[in-house]
């Protein structure tokens, strides 16, 4: 019998994959102040953020997280650090957990405060 080495592709939707940035290091988003997502990643009227909000902080890590189509969308919204400390409440489908995850397991090993 065989053993499949084939990667496993999580899917953010149907038809398209999770997209996970190489290295936490790489993402360098803002921290403070207003962000506004772009109609692509946030198709709400009201498209700003405010970071030091903390509950519009986690809805944006986890639009971003879900809707990212490119890289270079994660590394201009989201912030490494801020990424890790987050993690444990971030809301997400499981493909995205799981991808990410994957990728850096770090991840799985940041507990709730």
């Amino acid at each position: 019998m065989s053993v499949s080495t084939a990667p496993v592709t999580h899917l953010a939707r149907p038809h398209r994959p999770v997209v996970v940035a190489g290295t936490l290091g790489e993402l360098r988003g803002p921290t403070s102040g207003l962000v506004e997502l772009p109609l692509r990643l946030w198709w709400q009227p009201q498209r700003a953020f405010d970071l030091g909000v903390h509950t519009m902080l986690l809805w944006m890590y986890e639009n971003v997280l879900r809707e990212a189509i490119r890289v270079d969308e994660l590394r201009s919204y989201l912030d490494g650090p801020t990424l890790a400390r987050l993690w444990p409440e971030l809301n997400l489908p499981r493909s995205v957990r799981a991808a990410w995850e994957a990728r850096h397991p770090r991840l799985r090993g940041c507990a709730a405060a």
